[in-house]
């Protein structure tokens, strides 16, 4: 291996050791740092997310004024959009199937 071939593959090592950290803090985004948790009910979600959550892109569907200040999280919504389980309580909340539960001015 000739010394600038040496010079360049530990020049690519260490910038690797370097950016591959920051890579994978910026893989994880802000959805994965909310706790994600099940609800019983909009009352109770609201209590953490005042305006609801939403996924990634979701437009109210509304009549009147549209809601835009939701929290943006996929994690969340997809944990409270299901049918009711009878073994952890919690409900369909996004009733009108907008892409975002509990929605609230």
């Amino acid at each position: 291996m000739t010394p600038l071939l040496r010079r360049l593959a530990a020049s690519t090592l260490a910038t690797a050791v370097v950016l591959l950290p920051l890579s994978a803090a910026t893989l994880g985004t802000a959805d994965a740092a909310v706790k994600a948790k099940h609800y019983s009910s909009c009352k109770a979600l609201q209590k953490d997310y005042p305006h609801g959550v939403g996924k990634k892109g979701a437009k109210d569907k509304t009549s009147g004024a549209k809601v835009t200040n939701f929290k943006v999280s996929t994690t969340v919504y997809g944990m409270n959009n299901a049918p009711r389980n009878s073994s952890t309580g919690e409900y369909d909340l996004d009733r009108d199937n907008d892409g975002i539960a509990c929605e609230k001015r």
